[in-house]
């Protein structure tokens, strides 16, 4: 067994500016820990997994190493970087570098895309083609959406008794079917016939209209627009429902609901990464991480959801919410935190309230997904988390709400629904 992360690459993660600006976005803290390191752990845990390839268009970058290197020792496994020279498609990486997932005989290969939280019930996926299908099936994780967001999402009919996929559409205009593909998969090596002949079909393509334009790639092929439509219906494409939770993280409101998500998994998996009321610590308020590093006054109330990064300062009395507080940033006596990220090495003075509007799915709908909401709605900003990037200073007894503010700024007074340059 073997498993492929998907991590994108440098032009993708727009939607997550100005974070993605200071690390790939893939090392993004989730709940304390990089969001691609949650898909390894669970790739870990699966009984006979040989090699984790991680796989993207990212520059050999310094953090990537770093945390690579790092993830080896801690999981035990071999974990390769995999660089693609452009971006080629959620199929057109796989394929591209098909003899390095097949090397040393891998028999079957998870594919996961970096940019979703979940449970991620691999072994669960293995147990059920084992039951269903033949050696050779393929399975699709999927899960229900209310109808009206299942249109922003790859929609799959399945035949009730076998869960054989009979049609697939990627984002279809009217309604198709309430479940929805998850973004993680198990294949065997025979998928590469069927990107194969996806690929040998796009270079005839390519030599008819070669004279209209150049720039297109026979290598650039999506795993959902080419290769799963075509095999719906074929017999060999299956789809295995969670119940277990399941969002995507497009933009930076996202990857708070995905910090609560997984916060609320860890009683189960990581109860030591949860804080815990200490007679001399600060008040714990549901779900909260705290990095060992951290120094926190005694007086703050944190949580619920609350996750603080290394070496970060909080004073007294500060109060912070459904927040993600990243490395070395200081929260001065007296701040209010509420559904923010506040960057790196950012500062917050006295008595500042920096506050946004959370994007939550709807809570009275059980299957309702996160909106990945336009930055902008008729010309104004779309009320959302606020965000502050790296070494942003807030001076003390300002009220920031809904904004963005790009790193290296000084404010001198307080802003409302903008975004700060």
């Amino acid at each position: 067994l073997k498993a492929v992360i998907l991590i994108g690459g440098p032009q993708k993660g727009t939607r997550f500016r100005p974070l993605s600006f200071e690390v790939p976005k893939p090392l993004f803290p989730v709940a304390g820990v990089p969001m691609v390191q949650h898909h390894i752990e669970a790739c870990a845990k699966v009984p006979g997994m040989k090699e984790i390839l991680l796989m993207g268009f990212y520059q050999p970058h310094e953090a990537l190493g770093r945390f690579l290197v790092s993830a080896q020792q801690e999981f035990k496994i071999p974990i390769r970087y995999l660089q693609e020279y452009a971006a080629l498609g959620t199929g057109g990486g796989i394929y591209h570098f098909r003899d390095q997932i097949l090397s040393g005989g891998a028999e079957a290969f998870f594919v996961l895309n970096a940019d979703v939280c979940s449970e991620f019930p691999l072994q669960e996926m293995l147990e059920f083609r084992q039951r269903h299908g033949d050696a050779h099936s393929f399975v699709i994780l999927g899960t229900t959406a209310n109808r009206t967001q299942a249109l922003n999402y790859g929609c799959i009919v399945a035949n009730a008794d076998t869960q054989e996929v009979q049609h697939y559409v990627e984002k279809p205009s009217t309604f198709v079917s309430e479940i929805i593909n998850c973004g993680i998969y198990l294949f065997t090596p025979a998928i590469f016939q069927h990107i194969g002949e996806v690929f040998q079909r796009n270079q005839r393509e390519l030599v008819l209209e070669e004279s209209s334009n150049g720039w297109q790639r026979a290598e650039v092929i999506r795993l959902e627009q080419d290769v799963f439509t075509a095999l719906a219906g074929s017999g060999k494409l299956y789809v295995y429902k969670t119940d277990g939770f399941w969002s995507q993280i497009k933009s930076a409101g996202s990857a708070i609901y995905a910090s609560r998500l997984y916060l609320n998994q860890y009683s189960k998996s990581h109860p030591e990464r949860l804080a815990q009321n200490k007679p001399e610590g600060p008040v714990i308020r549901g779900n909260v991480y705290i990095h060992p590093t951290a120094s926190i006054d005694s007086t703050a109330v944190l949580g619920p959801n609350v996750s603080i990064g290394e070496g970060v300062t909080v004073g007294a009395g500060v109060r912070v919410r459904e927040s993600i507080v990243l490395h070395g940033a200081s929260l001065h006596d007296h701040t209010c935190v509420l559904n923010t990220i506040v960057g790196w090495d950012s500062t917050i003075g006295r008595w500042a309230r920096v506050e946004g509007t959370p994007s939550d799915p709807n809570p009275n709908d059980p299957y309702a997904k996160i909106d990945s909401e336009t930055l902008f709605r008729d010309g104004r900003l779309t009320p959302s988390i606020t965000i502050l990037g790296c070494s942003v200073t807030i001076p003390a007894e300002v009220v920031i709400l809904n904004s963005i503010v790009l790193p290296h700024k000084e404010l001198s007074r307080s802003y409302k629904n903008q975004i700060i340059l």
